[in-house]
């Protein structure tokens, strides 16, 4: 029970509760720190066999939530693919808005928590469905991809979803299907820039950006290969073309992940989320990371605090008219139906060097 401040009591039972969780994150989280998450960790854990709730860690959430309280982890394609599967009456969504939404849209008979309904998302916030609308009336007869980090309504006017982490292929199989040779993706200015150098499709674009990646230039990485030679840069495609072109990998959070655990890198450089490069370091603790990140604000909404309220008082549920919520359904399942990678998608960065433009609406 809490005590009289209102806070868990650090107690025996809670340390031998989340001692693995402890041996895990001890080298990103302090003593004191972990003092007052510990409890909250296990009141949290305890909240979700009550009531039958599972939670989606995003790559983006802080090692206490994502290896302490997430039951999914992973990017935003592996947790469409979790909510779809869910057996759990509750989903809480430790991420932004457009992430609980698409768990809203393929469970919609499960009630669907975002601790922080201003953890929002530039480039969700960067279109609308009647833009799209407009951009279908332009170019008629050519498929729309929508990444992820949309809306339902922007889903819902669009033919196929795609994340970074398929996003060549879903270009590719759409333009297959429709016997075209040009493919709609949006909202990303950036990841359709660093698509288009991946594929003979071409791409029309959007000037949608995150305002986590489009910070990342050029010249960060001459800076970092000279403060640290030996470190290996790898890059998320939603930063600007010269970054990945500068880079020495560049892959979804999920091939950045598989890169670091796999090859063991003495030094290494994650050139997106902040929170991305201390959650995998728990997984590799033989490798150096060097942080020269940026953080998101909106995920930094979303705490331990607030996901313990959102199960303790049903906060804040996430709906949608079901007339969007069908035509999105619609979108992301045909993305989740494709066949997965056999490995995460990497971006080829001698493709990637060769320039192909998109055309920017």
């Amino acid at each position: 029970m809490a005590d009289g401040s209102g806070n868990f009591p650090f107690t025996s039972a809670v340390e031998t509760a989340t001692a693995s969780v402890w041996n895990k994150v001890r080298a990103h989280v302090t003593p004191l720190e972990w003092r007052l998450q510990a409890p909250l960790i296990a009141e949290i854990n305890r909240l979700k066999r009550e009531r039958n709730a599972v939670i989606l860690a995003h790559n983006y959430m802080t090692p206490e939530i994502f290896h302490g309280v997430g039951d999914f982890v992973g990017d935003s394609l592996g947790l469409a693919r979790e909510a779809a599967r869910s057996k759990a009456a509750v989903i809480v969504q430790a991420g932004v808005h457009f992430m609980a939404e698409t768990s809203k849209v393929l469970c919609p008979d499960k009630r669907v928590l975002i601790p922080d309904l201003r953890a929002g998302c530039s480039l969700a916030a960067s279109i609308t469905a009647a833009d799209v609308r407009l951009i279908k009336q332009r170019y008629p007869g050519l498929p729309v991809v929508t990444y992820v980090n949309t809306t339902a309504a922007v889903k819902a006017e669009t033919d196929i979803c795609c994340t970074s982490a398929n996003a060549v292929q879903v270009v590719e199989e759409v333009a297959r299907q429709y016997g075209v040779d040009r493919v709609i993706l949006l909202p990303d200015e950036f990841l359709a820039r660093n698509v288009a150098r991946q594929t003979d499709i071409g791409i029309i674009a959007w000037q949608g950006r995150c305002e986590v990646h489009e910070r990342f230039t050029a010249a960060d990485i001459a800076e970092i290969r000279e403060a640290w030679p030996n470190a290996e840069i790898l890059a998320h495609p939603e930063c600007p073309t010269e970054v990945l072109e500068a880079a020495d990998f560049a892959g979804s959070t999920a091939a950045m992940s598989d890169y670091v655990i796999q090859r063991k890198p003495r030094q290494v450089v994650l050139i997106t989320e902040c929170s991305m490069a201390d959650n995998v370091a728990c997984d590799a603790p033989d490798t150096e990371f060097v942080r020269p990140c940026n953080l998101c604000p909106h995920m930094k909404r979303i705490s331990l605090e607030n996901i313990h309220e959102a199960l303790l008082h049903d906060r804040y549920e996430v709906t949608i008219d079901p007339a969007i919520a069908d035509r999105a359904r619609a979108a992301v399942q045909r993305m989740i139906d494709l066949p997965p990678p056999a490995i995460p998608a990497r971006y080829d960065l001698v493709k990637a060097r060769h320039h192909v433009d998109v055309e920017l609406i």
